[in-house]
Order: C-alpha cells, then sequence, then structure tokens
C-alpha cells in the first residue's frame, strides 16, 4: 500500500472519528480506540460509572454506520433465545421456522452486559469469534461487518455476573469512561440539555468492509513482531498474574496496531502503536493472583501490570 492511499483511507476513518467527537466530548482517545477497534474487526467493551456516556459512544458509534443497528438491554431473566432467536413450529408450512434474533445486525449493542446470566453471556461466544450463529444443529452467518459494543457498570456487583475469562478474551479492547473535564461537561449542558446528542451518518456498510480490509496491508516490521512478542511472553511469566494473554491477544494487538497506524494516516506501524495499544488489549485478558489482589484491592490493577511490563522491556529502534 502506498502511503498516498495510507493517507486517502486514513480521511474517510477521520470522517467517522469526528462524527463521534461531536458527542462523545473530551474523550478523544477512546473516540480514537473505539475507531481503531471497528477496523481492526474487533468488538469492543466500554466500561464507566452510569450516566459518562457508555450507551451514548455505542449508540453513536453505530449510527455513524449506516448499516444494521439493535439495542439489547440485558438482565438477568433473559434467555439465549431472547438474543440468538428461535425456532417456531408453523402450523401452515407445516414445519419449524427460524425467528431470528436481534443478533442478526451489522452492530449490536449489548447494553449492561454483566447483568445477564453466564448462559445467555455465553450465547455470544460463537458470534463474536466465527460471525455464525448456532441453533438446534442449524449454523446461520452473521452479516457482514458485526460488530457487539457491550457495555457494564465496573463498580456496581449487586444483580451482576462477572465476565469469564473465555468471554473477555473475545472483546479485542476494553475501554474505560471517566468523568469529563470541566470545559468538557460545560459544553455537554449547553449543547444537549435540552435535545439530546444528534447522530450522523457518515460511513455506510460497505465503507467499513473496505477500510478492514486495507488494515490488512499495513506492514509490519519483524522486529515489532519480536517486541509484542516479548510483552507477550513477559505477561505469561509475570510474578503478579496467575493467567497470561493467549495467542488470540497477540493476534488482536496485531491487527490493531495496523488499525492504528492506518487511522493515523500511515503504511506502517511503529514502537508507539504497540505501548498505546497493549493495556486496552492486554489489560482485561489477564488474571491477577491471589498474592497480588491481596497486597492491593484496585480494578485498575491489570493496566498498571502492564505498564510496568512495557518499562521492563526494550522498545526496538
Amino acid at each position: 500500500m502506498s502511503p498516498e492511499i495510507a493517507i486517502a483511507v486514513s480521511h474517510r476513518a477521520t470522517q467517522l472519528e469526528n462524527a463521534l467527537r461531536k458527542v462523545i466530548r473530551g474523550k478523544d482517545d477512546v473516540v480514537r480506540l473505539a475507531l481503531v477497534s471497528v477496523l481492526a474487526r474487533g468488538h469492543l467493551l466500554i466500561e464507566g460509572v452510569p450516566g459518562v456516556g457508555k450507551t451514548t459512544l455505542g449508540q453513536a458509534l453505530a449510527r455513524a454506520i449506516d448499516c444494521g443497528f439493535q439495542r439489547v438491554q440485558f438482565t438477568s431473566d433473559m434467555l439465549p433465545a431472547d438474543v440468538l432467536g428461535i425456532s417456531i413450529y408453523s402450523a401452515i408450512e407445516q414445519k419449524f421456522e427460524f425467528k431470528r434474533g436481534p443478533i442478526f445486525t451489522n452492530v449490536l449493542l449489548a447494553d449492561e452486559i454483566n447483568r445477564t446470566t453466564p448462559k445467555t453471556q455465553s450465547a455470544l461466544l460463537e458470534a463474536m469469534n466465527e460471525g455464525q450463529v448456532t441453533v438446534d444443529s442449524h449454523s446461520y452467518s452473521l452479516p457482514q461487518p458485526f460488530l457487539v459494543i457491550a457495555t457494564q457498570n465496573p463498580v456496581e456487583h449487586l444483580g451482576t455476573y462477572l465476565l469469564p475469562e473465555s468471554q473477555l478474551d473475545r472483546f479485542l479492547m476494553r475501554l474505560r469512561i471517566g468523568y469529563p473535564d470541566a470545559a468538557s461537561e460545560r459544553d455537554i449542558l449547553r449543547n444537549f440539555a435540552e435535545s439530546g446528542p444528534a447522530f450522523e451518518r457518515v460511513l455506510s456498510a460497505d465503507d467499513i468492509l473496505q477500510l478492514q480490509a486495507m488494515v490488512h496491508r499495513v506492514v509490519v516490521d519483524e522486529s515489532l513482531v519480536d517486541y509484542m512478542l516479548a510483552i507477550v511472553e513477559k505477561t505469561r511469566t509475570h510474578d503478579s498474574l496467575a493467567l497470561g494473554v493467549s495467542p488470540r491477544g497477540s493476534q488482536a494487538l496485531y491487527r490493531a496496531a495496523q488499525a492504528l497506524a492506518l487511522v493515523e494516516g500511515r503504511d506502517y506501524a511503529i514502537p508507539d502503536d504497540i505501548k498505546r495499544l497493549a493495556g486496552p488489549i492486554f489489560a482485561h485478558r489477564v488474571v491477577v493472583n491471589a498474592r497480588a489482589a491481596l497486597a492491593q484491592r484496585r480494578g485498575d490493577l491489570g493496566d498498571r501490570i502492564i505498564d510496568d511490563i512495557l518499562s521492563q522491556i526494550d522498545v526496538p529502534l
């Protein structure tokens, strides 16, 4: 891919990014990483306390892409069939007909995913990993592009079910949205207090598929591959971690580095791409051991361990 093509692709990605920034004020880094997740064909987990814009970011991202969108409010009484669909017997046709659930869309907003049971959570695994669902021994392909944007409140645990490691590993990134700064919150009050955010459609489903195809043409030098693998290996041997990053996590970092380079108008990845993405991609994949958890009970311990690992590994020149 030539530098000229990379710049042209970056311009189209910037259109989407600007549309998101009009809705999500003061969180430019979160918006950039959300866009990277989309272009890297990854699913997105957004965490934050109530009212900081988790669902709004998911809606804005889905609405900015002119394609199918469904929002599911997860609750404790939901069943897998409520998400995937169900086979119903038709007396007229005298056979079972499959009624498709909300997962048959391009962008699925799984709001408060940790409020539903593990059985319903696990119904998303096949869809997120293989782009299909299996019901009554029949497999059904999902439309492309397909993206799951899940939200959860990491503070409140009453009536919630923690996502298991197998589920977390399916999300390319976990992004945390904190409180906005004073200037951004003032802007939110002035612009959104009466009418609410205005969602703008800027790209189509075909545009996203084209951008995703271009991501694979970004060059990643062998020295950067060695750098990624060194970080991954360190997570598997770190004293504070009981579970390190899987090969799926390594692949996620590789794809995301390519996507970030493309968003920034480059046809090659650089070490800063790896350093910037390691936390959002790896922190939710590692499991802190009991000794480290007892020493310091903080939700961002995984992020700080990843930062510690990055400081110990030489950056390629």
